[in-house]
């Protein structure tokens, strides 16, 4: 649900730890997204405020402008991310209502070291020639540990533990600092002295200061601010009126509208938290209202939220970067990425559906709804800017960053006229100009809050997985790696792609879902890769790299650490680990996504017709209902156990276009479904699986 206004940092502790369903989901947000630390000296919290506010305001400077180099924009960016990660996150013991010296401190030394390359920049890269003197390898030690701790702090160990080993392994070898004589068969290298690794990591734009950091310091920052201020001026609560107001009167309809409004709010949000939060606050009561149970009612909007992420034009920073990687237009990616999303969500509705017919439930009346094309109206103006921010994309193709400040630029004279205008329409008195005007730059004023607070965990993610690539770059690790797996693996494509799978969703446990992309990038997506060439595929990258994706997204949901599964159980009040557990089952159709696209890379659009296009999104968008059906376990009645094994079949020889497969496929799966649809309705059953159903006295067995 979208915030209020806050008119004085002092009211910010009422406003995150607000009473009711909400108030410990909204916890779990600010401790993973915002910073959960609350001074109570006044002038502290106004500090953090400002710095955040600063940051956002330097970025739009940096942008505008820019005439900074990518190193000490990175710098920058990095110096600001160390300062909120200290000061605003309190550490595991940490207290949370003042700011300790210790964390001063480690603020402090992160933003010298950081900021010494932007101060002595001339001297490294002119005069040394980037090679590091003694005091340089000093400042970057510094930073390394720095980095290590802030990471630690606010993504968890496990990004500071991958970063060791892989540093660890570049000073091992005859020449290294640890002299020992390891396998070629792995170490394909000679080892590397300390100098060497803080030259590679602080000194040159191949480390720390690499492609990620970078990515996040130009236009990541943007569109995250993009969203916060869009979500500040009130679109989050729009699109769940209006997915709400929509979907409704269907069977199972809150569910549905969970669905819609977190598919239009992760186009707004990069994080599946918030976007849990944000839509769920509203919809997993309504859900338990009608009769799902809290556990469905959670793991719902759990999945749906997670799956925000997949959704074009804002897909989380790790898309961002992807495109980077893959030195393609972002506009470009959208389009690979836009059809496997809409099959993701268009799988979750039918999920969700099945549930409602599998518990018997049906819609709201339409009398406790609000009316449609009133709700769409109200907001349509929040659709503006979004539009405006694709147009530049996609049709004029301006760079990420150009498109999202004119963007930007647009949504605050958007936030301005409309408090202008509500002040106007609610006073009629030329006083309201200057209250709406007022009223708009408060809120613009926490949007730039809130949009660098969103960045910090990004900022610093960033940075320390640059450590990860630099070192891979360095000793040719990913070589090394294909070797050990194309062994392991004998060859068997089916067990590389399940081993990278597990690999990104065990990464997911401890990670972010952008430094989970980016280690699976530098370490197993060249793997996968080298291994599809071996045996004979032609896989275009960008499968690849999206297969990482997919999978680092669902650890967002994955027992035991989702924090998805945490924020929607605190709403539903339900167990997490279930409704984790629970959630992920309804991802299932999302799992079975990247193997589709990777076997088949027409359904990214990889294809040389628009004909051939819609046939191959229709069988794709057929096989997926048909695999939704097998893992549900029902259709138009529950299904018996033979005819879930030919329907499963159906679906695989949907998800895999072919002429072979399509004319098999196709008329099996008709005949099925007319005999189970005939089976129910001699059974007593249902003569249809769609519509709104009737409104019985009692609306469901759950609460």
């Amino acid at each position: 649900m979208a915030d209020q206004p806050v008119k004085d940092p002092d009211a910010r502790a009422t406003a995150n730890g607000a009473e009711g369903n909400g108030g410990e989901a909204q916890r779990i947000v600010a401790e993973s997204d915002y910073g959960a630390r609350m001074p109570h000296g006044r002038w502290q919290r106004w500090l953090l405020v400002l710095l955040a506010v600063g940051w956002s305001l330097f970025q739009l400077y940096a942008t505008y402008f820019g005439s900074l180099s990518p190193q000490k924009l990175g710098a920058f960016h990095l110096t600001f991310g160390f300062a909120l990660a200290f000061l605003s996150y309190p550490g595991k013991h940490g207290p949370g209502e003042r700011i300790p010296w210790y964390d001063w401190l480690q603020a402090g030394v992160g933003a010298v070291t950081a900021l010494y390359v932007v101060i002595n920049y001339y001297n490294l890269v002119a005069v040394q020639g980037g090679l590091p003197i003694a005091r340089d390898v000093w400042m970057g030690s510094a930073l390394l540990i720095v980095l290590a701790l802030a990471a630690a702090r606010i993504v968890g160990i496990a990004l500071p533990i991958i970063a060791g080993i892989v540093i660890l392994y570049g000073i091992t070898g005859p020449a290294g600092i640890i002299p020992v004589t390891p396998p070629d068969v792995i170490f394909l290298h000679n080892g590397y002295g300390w100098d060497q690794i803080i030259q590679q990591l602080y000194i040159t734009t191949e480390g720390i200061w690499g492609t990620p950091i970078q990515v996040s310091a130009s236009f990541v920052f943007l569109f995250v601010l993009f969203g916060a201020l869009l979500d500040r001026a009130g679109a989050g609560q729009y699109f769940v009126d209006l997915a709400y107001s929509g979907l409704g009167t269907y069977r199972g309809g809150p569910a549905k509208a969970a669905v819609v409004a977190s598919l239009l709010t992760g186009i707004i949000s990069g994080s599946s938290t918030a976007n849990t939060v944000t839509t769920g606050t509203f919809t997993i009561p309504l859900m338990k209202k009608i009769g799902y149970p809290p556990i469905k009612a959670g793991a719902i909007e759990c999945a749906a939220s997670t799956n925000g992420q997949l959704m074009p034009p804002i897909m989380g920073a790790a898309a961002f970067i992807m495109a980077t990687f893959l030195n393609i237009p972002y506009s470009e990616l959208i389009l690979y990425a836009l059809v496997p999303a809409l099959l993701s969500y268009m799988g979750l509705v039918f999920t969700v559906h099945l549930e409602a017919l599998k518990l018997n439930l049906v819609g709201m009346p339409r009398s406790e709804l609000p009316p449609f094309w009133a709700t769409f109206i109200k907001g349509v103006h929040y659709l503006v800017p979004v539009a405006f921010l694709l147009y530049e994309l996609m049709w004029v193709q301006l760079t990420p960053e150009r498109s999202a400040l004119n963007a930007l630029i647009l949504l605050i004279v958007v936030i301005l006229l409309q408090e202008t205008w509500r002040c106007l329409r609610d006073t009629r008195r030329l006083g309201g100009l200057v209250t709406g005007l007022w009223q708009g730059a408060r809120l613009v004023f926490d949007g730039l809050e809130k949009g660098a607070r969103n960045m910090t965990t990004i900022a610093v993610a960033t940075a320390a997985a640059g450590i990860i690539v630099g070192m891979v770059t360095m000793t040719n690790l990913g070589y090394g790696l294909t070797q050990v797996i194309g062994v392991l693996s004998m060859g068997n494509i089916w067990l590389v792609l399940i081993l990278a799978a597990t690999t990104s969703l065990i990464l997911g446990i401890g990670l972010p879902t952008t430094a989970n992309y980016i280690v699976m990038a530098a370490l197993v997506a060249p793997v996968v890769a080298n291994l599809a060439g071996d045996v004979g595929l032609e896989v275009p990258i960008v499968a690849i790299h999206l297969f990482v994706f997919y999978f680092g997204i669902l650890a967002d949901d994955t027992p035991p650490v989702g924090l998805a599964a945490y924020a929607a159980s605190a709403i539903s009040r339900a167990d997490p680990v279930r409704t984790g557990v629970q959630g992920f089952t309804y991802d299932l159709r999302t799992v079975i996504l990247p193997f589709m696209f990777f076997f088949n890379p027409e359904l990214i659009l990889h294809v040389d017709s628009w004909l051939r296009g819609v046939w191959v999104i229709f069988t794709a968008a057929v096989g997926m209902f048909a695999f939704v059906a097998v893992t549900q376990g029902y259709l138009v009645t529950r299904m018996l156990w033979y005819e879930r094994l030919l329907i499963l079949g159906c679906a695989l020889a949907m998800i895999k276009p072919g002429l072979l497969t399509d004319v098999v496929g196709l008329p099996l799966l008709a005949l099925v479904f007319l005999y189970h649809r005939q089976r129910s309705i001699a059974g007593g059953g249902p003569s249809s699986p769609f519509g709104r159903g009737s409104y019985p006295a009692t609306r469901g067995a759950g609460n």
